[in-house]
């Protein structure tokens, strides 16, 4: 026990590495731009300035992203896809496995759950004993069920889901956006080091250097920010991207893609001039989701009218019937 805890601490402390590496290199880059370059390298006065204010606008968004991705908590399932003490109580007390499932089918008609397991099974997490809500995944790295999770992302040592998937799409943005602004005021300077054109010094290695970090750190980031907003037009999580999320009706990729401005929406909000900013702003709490197939949708009252459907301060389930479940559905016990 005690070595598993002590492995366990051990794998946290770790898994901070990669942060530091990135924290280490933007602080890196803000002394050579601004000291090596802005202050020692530039003499007119008028391009210091602008260089410098414009950076640290870029600078900020990119670090307020940044941190909102790093240390906004994945969203879990609420207490309704919980078993309660008396269900619990009864699903324990019970023996045989067939009645054990027929009281997690019970449960599951009171939740809007509409996708499956591989099986065709409703999805049950046996670690942290929910029903798992559409699109919930549990992350055996953060040890809990994420709403909607995308996946784990060792860069800012957390999950990337519900809670924090805007944070993260304006993250990689504002990341290109720091490296395109770095090497399009960098590449005049870097050529005239490059050719000896000034002198030899310090701020030559940090701008020659600070020229190919950027451009590499823009590639990579590039395809990785194509590849996620094509996600979003899809509104397909990069789970269900390599996995199609199975229906009643069988496996179907576009399950939850309700069109382009609508799939934008639900990340962003309806508010476009709070696309850019890293505040919450997406639609619904992350426990259920429209689904292409209207008619579905239609027999479903909660994703009708989200509004019918909240989580009361004492735990009640009144209101939050859903009776369009198949009763023959049986329960997979899945991690």
């Amino acid at each position: 026990m005690a070595l598993s805890r002590g492995l366990r601490c051990c794998q946290r402390v770790f898994s901070w590495i990669p942060v530091l590496i990135i924290t280490s290199v933007v602080l890196w880059s803000y002394y050579a731009y601004v000291f090596e370059l802005c202050l020692f390298t530039l003499t007119n006065t008028l391009e210091k300035v602008a260089y410098l204010l414009v950076f640290h606008v870029c600078f900020v968004m990119f670090s307020w992203t940044y941190w909102k991705s790093i240390f906004s908590p994945p969203a879990s399932p609420c207490k309704k896809f919980q078993l309660s003490y008396s269900d619990k109580q009864r699903y324990e007390m019970e023996e045989r496995p067939d009645a054990q499932k027929q009281i997690l089918v019970e449960i599951a008609k009171k939740l809007p759950i509409f996708s499956r397991a591989q099986s065709g099974a409703i999805r049950f997490c046996d670690r942290c004993q929910v029903l798992k809500p559409d699109r919930c995944h549990h992350c055996s790295v953060c040890e809990t069920c994420v709403l909607k999770m995308d996946h784990h992302c060792p860069w800012v040592n957390n999950c990337v889901g519900f809670s924090n998937y805007k944070f993260f799409l304006l993250f990689l943005a504002y990341s290109m956006v720091y490296c395109v602004f770095i090497a399009a005021t960098v590449f005049q300077y870097f050529l005239k080091f490059w050719v000896g054109d000034l002198p030899n010094g310090p701020a030559k290695f940090h701008v020659l250097f600070l020229m190919f970090v950027a451009i590499m750190f823009f590639v990579s980031l590039m395809f990785l920010f194509g590849y996620h907003c094509w996600l979003v037009a899809k509104n397909r999580s990069t789970l269900e991207a390599f996995t199609a999320p199975v229906f009643v009706s069988g496996p179907d990729r576009n399950g939850f893609n309700v069109g382009i401005r609508r799939n934008l929406q639900q990340v962003f909000g309806e508010d476009r001039r709070l696309w850019f900013i890293p505040i919450f702003t997406g639609q619904g709490n992350g426990h259920y989701f429209p689904l292409k197939n209207r008619s579905s949708e239609s027999h479903n009252p909660l994703l009708a009218n989200e509004e019918m459907w909240e989580e009361s301060d004492d735990g009640s389930e009144e209101g939050s019937l859903v009776e369009d479940h198949d009763p023959s559905v049986t329960i997979e016990m899945e991690e």
